[in-house]
């Protein structure tokens, strides 16, 4: 059965994307830490981060630092944290987050009542800044 991201970059379910090549996609989370909090993912479903090729997983770190520059010029963080976790979706994914402090990066703190109006507003900011 596919995951949850998968059906994402399928199109099966929505999603608000911010990036997109023949490799990966980066699409906000639902229940961010904070706003503009984005998942970049491998098209290829690989459940742990260190069961990619290297090529694959160099081609995430590149994209996910483009989002984080991009996330600097849209919202303004004191910096910005990227985790990489994969306990929730079987499938490799990098969260880059727009950070005050180490604190947000608690998932306890996930807005799971993220409004959609939100959600695009973010997104919009973030697409604005990678153009």
């Amino acid at each position: 059965m596919a995951s949850l991201f998968t059906r994402i970059i399928d199109g099966e379910l929505p999603g608000r994307f911010v990036h997109s090549d023949d490799r990966c996609v980066a699409f906000l989370t639902i229940a961010p830490l904070r706003p503009g909090h984005t998942l970049v993912v491998p098209r290829l479903e690989v459940d742990h981060w260190i069961d990619l090729d290297e090529e694959s997983a160099a081609h995430l770190m590149v994209v996910a630092h483009r989002i984080g520059r991009a996330q600097v010029r849209a919202f303004s963080p004191a910096r910005v944290g990227m985790i990489i976790a994969g306990m929730e979706v079987p499938h490799t994914h990098l969260h880059v987050v727009p950070i005050e402090s180490e604190a947000d990066l608690n998932f306890a703190n996930a807005d799971h009542n993220a409004s959609a109006a939100a959600l695009d507003a973010a997104a919009e900011a973030l697409r604005a800044a990678l153009a």
